[in-house]
């Protein structure tokens, strides 16, 4: 399939205000690194999600992608620019739809905090719809969902060793630091108009399992975080945003995935949550991924609605902490200003989750 020229690649748009780049600081410290860089970069920025801020730099010879942190930032390991770009150059020879990092500078007097700079993966995102233009029958749909999910299982057979990423987790017991940690965070981001969700936290810390293999995870696998190749929509040829990305259980990243996917048919509450195209004919419904990933990877989980509910509680966790950053006062994002009420829906999705699992 050729994929007419009228449907546009991912692009940047205008920065947002407040968020600007010092553009002389940038391109000095840049042409330091790489000497063959042409003229002064076209700079525009990348407005989806609510966390690092990325920025596209286009030189007249070169297509850049800048990543750093929000202004304001304290906790070095929410925003470690130094962890992502060395997971992302230790896994580019193993795994080539990482992109190709450039070089990182961690000298906070050229822009005030870390920063890294990759080359940009011309190409298209799947976002909440599939771009402008894109129309994909119900067996290319198919296709697309089965190659996003082959990526996931190939990213879990990479060799941590080999690559040199064992130093990147705490070895075993990680299924039970996730629940101790995003409890402990949600008690800390609980504003008044949210429920404890004391029940939900007591259930999965009660149904823990054990590690059931170890290996690199990405913790924000999503459709908007691969880039499709344009003659090919339902190609990966990139994928982004390694924040997250660690030594971990392979179906808690699964849990992860899946606590995004959300279908046509889905109450109209969860259906308002939805920012990938998994609710279009041909798309794997939620079971389906499940059966699929087991069957590719052998793995077979005692309890797989643990890992459902681990993931939904911890997206719940993040919406609530974006939430109490506005409750707060500490960002003015008018977009943020209903998060209370999707982390409200997420506790009660929880408890029918475990209900349906019969307790």
């Amino acid at each position: 399939m050729t994929t007419p020229v009228s449907i546009p690649l991912d692009e940047g748009k205008a920065v947002r205000s407040g968020e600007a780049l010092d553009v002389a600081a940038v391109d000095a410290w840049l042409k330091a690194q790489v000497p063959s860089l042409v003229g002064t970069p076209e700079v525009t920025q990348y407005t989806g999600g609510a966390s690092n801020w990325t920025y596209r730099l286009k030189y007249e010879n070169r297509d850049l992608i800048l990543r750093r942190p929000p202004a304001g930032t304290k906790a070095k390991s929410a925003h470690d620019m130094s962890r992502e770009y060395t997971v992302q150059q230790a896994l580019k020879p193993a795994y080539p739809v990482v992109p190709t990092m450039v070089g990182l500078c961690q000298d906070p007097a050229v822009l005030g905090a870390e920063f890294y700079v990759m080359e940009r993966i011309p190409g298209l995102i799947p976002r909440k719809h599939l771009p402008r233009g894109l129309n994909l029958d119900k067996a290319r749909t198919r296709q697309l969902c089965l190659n996003v999910i082959d990526k996931l299982i190939e990213l879990h057979g990479v060799d941590a060793q080999a690559v040199g990423l064992t130093s990147l987790g705490k070895g075993p017991g990680y299924p039970q630091r996730q629940i101790s940690g995003w409890s402990d965070r949600y008690e800390k981001a609980r504003t008044w108009n949210v429920p404890r969700m004391r029940y939900v936290r007591d259930w999965l810390s009660a149904h823990v399992p054990q590690d059931i293999a170890t290996c690199v995870i990405h913790n924000d696998w999503r459709f908007d975080n691969v880039v499709l190749r344009p003659e090919d929509p339902t190609e990966v040829i990139g994928v982004l945003d390694w924040e997250m990305a660690t030594l971990g259980d392979p179906l808690m990243d699964l849990g992860n995935t899946l606590a995004y996917w959300v279908h046509a048919d889905d109450n109209l509450v969860l259906r308002t949550t939805r920012r990938q195209p998994t609710d279009l004919p041909g798309m794997l419904r939620r079971e389906e991924v499940v059966a699929y990933y087991l069957e590719r990877t052998g793995l077979k989980p005692a309890n797989w609605t643990f890992y459902e509910v681990y993931g939904v509680f911890r997206l719940a966790v993040i919406v609530q902490q974006i939430y109490y950053r506005y409750h707060h006062k500490q960002t003015r994002n008018p977009s943020f200003k209903n998060y209370w009420l999707l982390a409200n829906y997420l506790a009660f999705r929880c408890r029918q989750l475990i209900k349906k699992a019969g307790g």
